[in-house]
């Protein structure tokens, strides 16, 4: 395998092909729009589908009809464009039908700006849309992970039928590094259930409407069952230097890159730091945040949000340790002196905390 310099948006597009995705159906926007751009190009030379539909709703619902029909389908977008597809991926899980999502963040809400943020964890991690349902979120630090989860991320959608989606900040989609790709996969076999327009496939139906209650109660029973079924085999972290940590430091994406030098650092100094990284933000690594709680005195949650990916990292240590939180917004990403700065504040508050009080009382 050969290494390839590219954006990790382009590296998307040529990781769904290889895993056998043959349609794109979406509508550019920053700081996605490469990945449209990519598709256009790559698709048709290896007899794909790539349509620029007229707006994000339409291509969602392409998608649901790419999906329908057995095939192996993406879109991509950011923060308000995904806002428009909402609908539709409601309805592709009502009516488990795989595909892949990307969402490359910007800044919000609104209309915001073009720079990169992480203010879709909530959109996407908790569903956006109408309903009982949830997406599997993947969420790459590196253009090479941009190629590696994209094809988990098609494997996962066959696997549950069930859209997931590749949450990336504009860092890790505007950034190049180089990247391998493994082999060609097989081509995707038909599933059973698709709809092909032929005799054989003319029994089958693919809807997410149930009109009578106990059908439909038995539907999200179903659905339950399965996200349950992800939530025990696919919940994914790294732990970065965390085996003696009595500090954590947890973000993902473009975040948790900093936070490795941010630790790299803070050990050279003599502190015991280390750096959790949820790959999986649906189903959240929870059980990982709670060995470590057995032994870290303090979590501290950094992220390019007002707090989102906060939420479940509290609901995951449940109050046995403390979580802190630094954050930056807007478009701004946290630097590496600003987090160092904070873990030292930190670090002196709960040294002060575990000493006796006549230790750390200060006398004048």
């Amino acid at each position: 395998m050969s290494r390839q310099l590219m954006k990790g948006n382009e590296a998307i597009v040529r990781s769904a092909i290889l895993a056998g995705c043959r349609g794109f159906y979406g509508y550019p926007i920053t700081p996605a729009s490469e990945i449209t751009e990519a598709a256009a190009l790559y698709m048709p030379q290896v007899g794909g589908v790539f349509l620029q539909a007229e707006s994000e709703v339409a291509a969602i619902n392409m998608l649901y009809g790419a999906a329908a029909s057995g095939v192996r389908a993406m879109t991509a977008s950011s923060g308000p464009g995904v806002s428009l597809m909402q609908e539709g991926i409601s309805y592709m899980a009502g009516a488990e039908l795989p595909c892949v999502i990307a969402d490359i963040t910007r800044g919000g809400p609104g209309l915001g700006n073009i720079a990169s943020e992480q203010s879709d964890y909530h959109q996407v991690v908790k569903g956006g849309g109408h309903g009982n349902y949830r997406t599997l979120v993947l969420a790459p630090h590196s253009v090479q992970e941009m190629a590696g989860l994209t094809a988990l991320a098609f494997e996962l959608a066959d696997r549950y039928r069930n859209p997931v989606v590749l949450l990336a900040d504009g860092f890790i989609g505007q950034m190049m590094e180089p990247v391998e790709f493994p082999q060609i996969a097989a081509e995707p076999k038909l599933p059973k259930w698709a709809v092909t327009g032929t005799a054989e496939t003319r029994g089958n139906l693919i809807s997410s409407i149930y009109l009578e209650t106990d059908k439909l109660e038995a539907h999200v029973r179903q659905l339950e069952a399965k996200y349950y079924l992800a939530e025990q085999r696919e919940a994914r972290a790294e732990d970065w230097r965390t085996e003696d940590a009595e500090i954590v430091l947890v973000g993902y994406g473009i975040v948790a890159r900093i936070l490795k030098a941010v630790a790299a650092e803070a050990r050279l100094e003599g502190m015991d730091v280390g750096v959790l990284r949820p790959i999986t933000l649906y189903p959240f690594p929870s059980l990982h945040f709670q060995r470590l709680a057995t032994r870290a005195r303090v979590f501290i949650v950094v992220e390019m949000s007002n707090g989102q990916l906060l939420e479940d990292v509290r609901l995951a240590i449940n109050g046995v340790r403390p979580v802190e939180f630094f954050s930056r917004v807007g478009g701004n990403v946290p630097t590496h002196h600003e987090v160092l700065a904070f873990v030292h504040e930190q670090a002196r508050r709960f040294t002060c905390a575990a000493l006796p009080e006549e230790e750390w009382i200060v006398h004048v």
